[in-house]
């Protein structure tokens, strides 16, 4: 007989996104639960390490900064993929958020007054920091933006930050269950009333009903073959999400990919690297990126980067290794007291990890799959579409602040900036609501996971999950990745779609319930290749470019036809997605030029007045949940026209 937990709020994934939200109801007074696969201080969003984005404007250099350059550049960051209600109440909230997580803790690097050395553009500059700023909390340039804007604590910010969310998370009391994975989602078709989810140590099954559930499991990375993200990003909630049936994934074509993975072990380096004044260098140590983007040069938007990258090594620019082709990062000229202060995990990371000492040497690096734009489609409340009580946030939702492609910074800040305006509708909503769930519900789902349990435990079939997981990751790098076409597209969609089939035909030699790694890899395998049928069926139908979503045979930008996000659903019994499409979201700013990565665009004919009065109606009818407060309320129409200069 399972173990049954019932509580208010149910959180799945103890990263920043997931513990940010259980503060916030857990200050409300409100019982918290929150499920992870790893104990928290082991979540991914530690791994994070640059910084966070909010228009402080204390550094010199972010002098002039407010939420309206905030927003715009997140606007033109995203291609106008962005639901700009979600950018504006995202880039307003940032600074909150900042100074907030100073006061729980978090050791910010700060201003000090007086004169300062640092690269810029590749030249050693000295710039006078205000004397009355000293103490404030500084930033750094990052790329695709206006102002220096990147609030850090060194090169360790995602540590920092959830190391001081998780004490604050154990001292209001809220119950972590770790080495814990939810495998389905308990509902009626309406209601979302909890989960089914295993134990990592034992194998056991428990049931959580929750008046509210909150889906908070960060990225899918680990379909990719060659990734940045950790073994466990295997997009467990997205997958659950998915198999409702009804939930839908919004724009999981866009897909970034980080211009410096290191060689080769694709362990990401910080972009910080670049906003401090690293840059560039192919195999004849020249320094290209002036040439490709002249203004932003090495710190462009992570796509435009990624992309200069790959023409330059196709151009025959590139190191050959016996990895593959890189091309250089070079920092030495930072200084070793600048490298092992500010850049100290990426000297870690290159002297253990690949042997390189950045003070003397240069960084191989490469393109690599870093970040998942897509996600559980949420309302700008966080609650998931189409089924009530389900909510996401963080990298694991499309909330959609990114559009088609995210500026660095921006996603380590959208988790404590969701967590705290998510939390707060998700506590409202659990205090509204009474936890009422049928017996026969909870049960028909138990029975449902048991069965697939037992099924690959007593299966007889043939195939291997690092076989399908290889092929799985081969076909996305190779045919779904910077460079995308119709025909490799189609040979992707046809691969999977036979990888899936297979799937479904799963040796596991163990017998073990518990402790058995290779059940819990059989469990989640059909699911991701379900998430890379909908990033590859998204990328074929998606005809233009935009953002990380390169077509080379659709090189236009297409605001006429594609100013749309993409929703993927998979009916029960299918044997592939279903893909249906709303409007990206209403719209302050119109569609324009980004100013970097030289793309044409095809104009939008409709107005935007014309266009917004369609917005809500057009989203409800896709599974939008009714919003807290009307739908852009939080637009405040034409203020960047005053404040962006």
């Amino acid at each position: 007989m399972s173990t049954i937990h019932t509580t208010d709020v149910l959180i799945i994934g103890a990263g920043l996104a997931g513990e940010r939200i259980g503060v916030e109801a857990a200050k409300r007074g409100l019982s918290v639960i929150i499920l992870s696969l790893v104990p928290p201080k082991r979540s991914h969003s530690s791994a994070a390490q640059g910084g966070m984005q909010a228009a402080l404007g204390n550094a010199a250099m972010g002098k002039g900064d407010n939420p309206s350059v905030h927003f715009m550049d997140t606007v033109k960051g995203s291609d106008w993929g962005a639901d700009q209600e979600v950018a504006r109440i995202f880039a307003d909230n940032a600074p909150i958020a900042m100074r907030e997580m100073a006061f729980y803790g978090v050791p910010w690097n700060r201003v000090k007054g007086g004169p300062a050395e640092y690269y810029i553009k590749g030249k050693k500059q000295t710039i006078t920091e205000d004397a009355a700023k000293e103490g404030l909390i500084t930033s750094r340039d990052f790329g695709g933006t206006a102002k220096w804007r990147t609030c850090y604590t060194a090169d360790g910010t995602g540590h920092s930050v959830l190391y001081a969310m998780d004490n604050l998370a154990i001292q209001l009391g809220i119950e972590v269950h770790d080495r814990m994975e939810a495998l389905s989602i308990i509902h009626d078709g309406g209601k979302c009333c909890g989960v089914v989810a295993r134990s990592l140590r034992d194998g056991s099954l428990s049931t959580y009903l929750s008046k509210a559930t909150v889906i908070a499991t960060g990225g899918y990375g680990r379909i990719y073959g060659a990734t940045t993200n950790a073994v466990i990003c295997e997009g467990t909630g997205a997958v659950i999400a998915l198999d409702t049936g009804i939930v839908p994934l919004g724009n999981m074509e866009a897909v970034q990919f980080h211009p410096t993975g290191i060689v080769p072990t694709d362990i990401l380096v910080t972009e910080g690297c670049r906003g401090d004044g690293g840059y560039l260098i192919d195999k004849d140590g020249y320094r290209f990126m002036p040439d490709y983007e002249p203004e932003k040069q090495d710190l462009a938007s992570r796509d435009v980067v990624s992309r200069r990258m790959m023409e330059h090594i196709k151009k025959g620019k590139g190191i050959e290794s016996p990895y593959g082709t890189h091309l250089w990062l070079d920092i030495r000229h930072l200084g070793a007291h600048h490298i092992t202060t500010k850049l100290r995990e990426v000297y870690d990371i290159c002297m253990y990890f690949i042997g390189v000492n950045p003070i003397t040497d240069m960084i191989p690096v490469r393109p690599t799959h870093h970040y998942s734009m897509g996600g559980v489609r949420v309302n700008k409340d966080g609650h998931a579409y189409s089924l009530e009580g389900l909510f996401s946030a963080g990298e694991a939702a499309c909330w959609d602040m990114h559009g088609f492609n995210r500026l660095g910074g921006n996603s380590l800040a959208e988790t404590v900036v969701a967590g705290m305006i998510v939390g707060e509708r998700v506590a409202d909503y659990a205090q509204k609501c009474r936890l009422e769930v049928s017996s026969a519900l909870s049960e028909k789902f138990m029975k449902e996971v048991s069965g697939k349990i037992n099924g690959l435990l007593t299966s007889k079939g043939n195939e291997s999950v690092p076989q399908l997981k290889k092929e799985m990751g081969d076909i996305l790098t190779h045919n779904v990745g910077i460079f995308r076409n119709g025909t490799d597209l189609e040979e992707a969609k046809k691969v999977l779609k036979n990888l899936l089939k297979r799937s479904r035909n799963i040796k596991v030699k163990s017998g073990a319930k518990g402790g058995n790694p290779e059940l819990t890899a059989a469990l989640r395998i059909e699911g991701m290749i379900k998430l890379a049928m909908t990033v590859a069926y998204g990328a074929l139908a998606r005809k233009e470019s935009r953002g990380a979503h390169t077509r080379e045979d659709y090189p236009s930008r297409d605001d006429e036809k594609w100013l749309v996000r993409t929703l993927a659903r998979w009916p029960k019994g299918s044997d592939e997605p279903k893909l249906t499409y709303e409007p990206v979201g209403m719209i302050d700013v119109p569609p324009g030029e980004r100013g970097y990565g030289g793309a044409s665009i095809k104009p939008m004919k409709k107005t935007i007045s014309s266009y917004n009065a369609e917005v809500d109606r057009l989203q409800k009818k896709n599974g939008a949940i009714q919003t807290a407060e009307k739908i852009g309320t939080r637009i405040k129409a034409g203020l960047w026209k005053k404040e962006v200069k």
